[in-house]
């Protein structure tokens, strides 16, 4: 699943104006939307694995939050593309923080030998995230420098084609049991809803 291609896309356009336009007018922000990723049904307790399977994508789902209301990159100068892009990583980082405590809190899944898919995205996060902040850190380092902001808005870019290209229900689909769960968990059937 690639949980709202569109908002990552309207991100990437917006880095790919700062790389090829700093010094330019200001982008305007589109106005957030409603993802429509909030959990209002319950999860019988007699199925562990669904309640797993939800919680599961609630963690997943806390990226994807954070990816459909990121701040806009402004590249009127190289000072404010600078700026802005590393709010923006700050933001990734943040949910990807967020979404990495959940899923290290939810512990393996109640059906046995199938932590892998994970675990999996738990690794795949982790890098992601050094990847942003190091792209954050470069861009912060080098503020000012037109040639050096551009260089590191690609970091910049590359971190959000790799979040783009995550499969978040990996963790789930690698598993049948776990697959069969997450059709029984209000939390997934919305992560895995399409874009609006």
């Amino acid at each position: 699943m690639r949980p709202r291609s569109t908002v990552l896309a309207a991100l990437t356009t917006t880095i790919t104006i700062g790389l090829a336009g700093c010094g330019q007018q200001a982008a305007t922000q589109p106005p957030a939307r409603d993802q429509g990723l909030s959990v209002t049904t319950v999860v019988p307790q007699a199925d562990p694995a669904a309640r797993w399977a939800d919680a599961y994508c609630g963690a997943v789902g806390g990226l994807v939050r954070t990816l459909a209301s990121l701040p806009t990159v402004d590249p009127s100068t190289p000072q404010q593309a600078s700026r802005t892009s590393s709010e923006l990583l700050s933001s990734v980082v943040g949910g990807l923080d967020r979404s990495l405590a959940g899923l290290t809190a939810l512990g393996a899944p109640p059906v046995p030998a199938a932590d892998g898919g994970r675990e999996d995205v738990i690794g795949q996060f982790t890098e992601i995230r050094t990847q942003a902040e190091n792209a954050r850190q470069r861009i912060d380092a080098v503020r000012g420098d037109a040639a050096a902001t551009k260089e590191a808005l690609g970091e910049a870019r590359a971190t959000l084609d790799r979040i783009d290209a995550l499969d978040y229900l990996k963790g789930l689909k690698d598993v049948p049991a776990l697959e069969a769960a997450q059709q029984r968990a209000p939390g997934c059937r919305q992560l895995d809803g399409p874009p609006r």
